[in-house]
């Protein structure tokens, strides 16, 4: 939700604000966004999550939490376009279901793994499965892990090629990312770890936070390596920076993979819903989407 974010990922945002008095209570800020006369909300290439964001008061009871949470979003959604066409995916936590089918919004869950950093370093290791500690202890003694930016036309191409043996291609191109990065840089966002072994790369991970949390945000390895144990290796260390830099969350960002899923659950984190608002009331868009099948 911050502005130098959504400047990079929209040609153009708005911003839905709740407030009680004086006060604010929620924002919401959304891409606005038409094709061929369609009015749509989903999320910008590259943005998991987007809004609403709830600010609860100072001492709010948590038996009030939810109705205070359902007031500020019916208040929000009072203010967004009239929308022929929903994608939109929510920040994980948010369960106001019921309000958004009165909308005739239809809300899918998603999955994302969400790993609370408070605990020390030994025992969010211990928290791991064994098989990812072991491949954490073996990839130690040969990949050597730093950071630099400068690796990201090789993290996309990775991403590429994995795609293309799966028979699908990349929705966004290299000039895309790299203004993200630019971005991220710009902000004191992001940065790219790189795993190497004898000097070839192995694996990269690209790390995003904002204040309080940090995010994987994409990663990729490279296949003419094979290193199983590179990217569990990234991973780990990317979690301990996190910690580092005082971050009280780490998000995976989740999957409807199975096998990446799976790859998630290796880490210990707490399996979290996040809700997807669908909705399509163009006859346009319905044949479009049928095209593109």
């Amino acid at each position: 939700m911050q502005p130098w974010w959504l400047d990079v990922v929209c040609t153009d945002w708005e911003v839905a604000i709740a407030k009680k008095g004086e006060h604010i209570t929620g924002a919401w800020a959304y891409p606005v966004e038409k094709k061929v006369g369609v009015t749509l909300l989903r999320n910008p290439m590259l943005t998991p999550y987007l809004g609403p964001h709830v600010f609860y008061p100072n001492g709010v009871k948590e038996s009030n939490m939810d109705s205070f949470e359902h007031e500020t979003v019916a208040e929000l959604m009072q203010q967004l376009p009239d929308a022929q066409v929903w994608q939109l995916a929510l920040q994980p936590g948010m369960k106001q279901v019921g309000l958004f089918k009165k909308y005739k919004l239809k809300p899918q869950a998603h999955q994302t793994f969400l790993l609370e950093l408070k605990e020390e370093e030994e025992t969010l290791l211990a928290n791991m499965k064994d098989s990812a500690r072991r491949n954490i202890r073996m990839a130690e003694k040969e990949i050597e892990v730093s950071s630099s930016v400068e690796y990201l036309k090789d993290l996309y191409k990775f991403q590429r090629n994995t795609l293309i043996k799966k028979g699908q291609s990349l929705p966004y191109s290299f000039k895309y990312v790299q203004k993200i990065m630019d971005a991220c840089i710009a902000n004191n966002a992001a940065t790219l770890w790189v795993a190497k072994s004898a000097g070839k790369i192995q694996a990269i991970v690209w790390q995003v936070w904002d204040d309080n949390s940090s995010y994987y945000f994409m990663g990729g390895q490279n296949h003419e390596a094979n290193s199983y144990k590179a990217m569990t290796l990234l991973l780990w260390h990317t979690i301990k920076e996190a910690k580092k830099r005082g971050h009280t969350i780490f998000d995976l960002e989740g999957s409807m993979d199975e096998g990446v899923e799976r790859f998630f659950r290796n880490f210990g984190g707490d399996r979290a819903l996040y809700i997807v608002l669908h909705k399509n009331d163009s006859l346009l868009w319905k044949v479009k989407k049928m095209i593109l099948k």
